[in-house]
């Protein structure tokens, strides 16, 4: 079964890569014989679904998440093996997603409307107005 990025990128079944091996955590007396955790690496650097345009900017985006072009992800929270290999899918394709999103647009500065300055010193005057007040000691006189 394909994996379905977004419209432009199907990963086929054939390039990803699993292992399984016995997971920690829970799972009763079916820890100690079943391999439950898995592990999904997909090689970026030799795929044929992805183009090289595509590729640079998967690596220099995931490069902190890759080793030698590959992408591993882990999965051993639930107890089922199938589970654990829905969501390592899932995971990975929130990853190439994201990895392949674009940047978001730079912040335009812009100057606060004299409006909104006067608002602000407003607020500022009353604040120090109400704390001005709460510091006046009583007189003798009363």
């Amino acid at each position: 079964m394909n994996l379905i990025i977004n419209s432009r990128l199907i990963i086929p079944s054939k390039e990803l890569k699993w292992r399984f091996s016995k997971a920690s955590g829970p799972g009763g007396q079916g820890v100690n014989t079943t391999d439950s955790r898995v592990e999904l690496v997909f090689d970026i650097k030799n795929s044929s679904a992805i183009d090289l345009f595509m590729k640079q900017i998967l690596l220099k985006k995931l490069d902190n998440r890759c080793i030698k072009g590959c992408l591993n992800i882990i999965a051993a929270e639930e107890r089922s093996q199938y589970q654990n290999r829905q969501l390592a899918l899932a995971r990975l394709k929130e990853i190439l997603r994201e990895g392949l999103a674009l940047p978001p647009k730079p912040r335009k500065a812009t100057k606060p409307t004299r409006s909104s300055q006067k608002r602000r010193v407003n607020a500022k005057k009353y604040r120090g107005a109400l704390k001005r007040k709460r510091q006046s000691k009583p007189s003798i006189n009363d």
